[in-house]
């Protein structure tokens, strides 16, 4: 960076009305190639396909995951749709060690209507998370503003310079000894929302290690999208599709009723 056309050392703070001048490197068009993957597909057909992601893999390419993501698998099949070009076909995203259903579009046509119904929140999406504590009632609203962390930009929180809406609903599934199985549903689609919004009303998520509870035993948060449903984005019937609970998630589940 360059402050009034001459070099200034990276501790230099400006004052205002300088002129500042960077050089930006340029982007190049990522080149990605097919790594088929033996995944469960919960519907398909010539517009959208709903996949059902295991936990560990990222949605697609980023820094530190190049390679071995769920786009990269997907590749053969042909999807397709957004501007950009790491993503094609993404509408909306897991975290790496979230499993569970999401929907991958297959034309720039259904991706851009597929993006209408998130944005109507016409995509319903539910969520198996196993909580440590004892929820206060057997359902709840909970309506707080998501964003970056003021002091760690790493994370996400209710302590943020940029909040967005984000609502998330829960009811109780099932009560154990010191958790809860909960039922969560989406209203909006923030980043970590489900995991910061349990963790705001003191019930954390079981193998978070961010916002939850670390369990070393079971060695990834126990958050799974079981269900997902919305409306055909080309007037068919609509879709629902559900998965069941992932083995590990099953033991895990079974040793702290114990």
């Amino acid at each position: 960076m360059r402050v009034n056309g001459g070099p200034r050392p990276k501790s230099y703070r400006v004052e205002g009305g300088e002129l500042l001048e960077v050089d930006v490197a340029e982007q190049q068009d990522v080149a990605l190639q097919p790594e088929p993957r033996d995944l469960r597909i919960a519907y398909e057909d010539e517009h959208l396909l709903v996949v059902d992601k295991p936990a560990g893999m990222v949605v697609h390419p980023s820094a530190g995951h190049s390679a071995g993501t769920l786009v990269q698998a997907l590749l053969d099949r042909g999807i397709a749709g957004g501007d950009m070009p790491d993503r094609p076909g993404i509408v909306h995203r897991l975290d790496r060690d979230t499993s569970g259903l999401l929907v991958v579009a297959r034309s720039e046509e259904a991706h851009g209507r597929l993006q209408d119904l998130v944005r109507e929140r016409l995509l319903h999406r539910r969520y198996l998370a196993l909580v440590r504590g004892r929820p206060r009632s057997r359902s709840g609203r909970i309506e707080a503003p998501i964003g970056r962390d003021r002091h760690d930009p790493m994370r996400h929180s209710l302590d943020t310079d940029t909040p967005r809406d984000a609502i998330t609903h829960f009811e109780v599934e099932r009560l154990l000894p010191s958790h809860a199985l909960l039922s969560v549903r989406l209203e909006t689609g923030r980043t970590h929302q489900i995991r910061v919004h349990l963790a705001a009303i003191d019930l954390p998520v079981v193998g978070d290690p961010v916002y939850g509870v670390p369990d070393p035993e079971l060695g990834r948060q126990f958050l799974h999208a079981n269900g997902l449903s919305f409306p055909h984005p080309f007037g068919a019937e609509p879709v629902a599709t559900e998965s069941p609970l992932p083995e590990e998630l099953q033991a895990a589940l079974a040793r702290l009723t114990s």
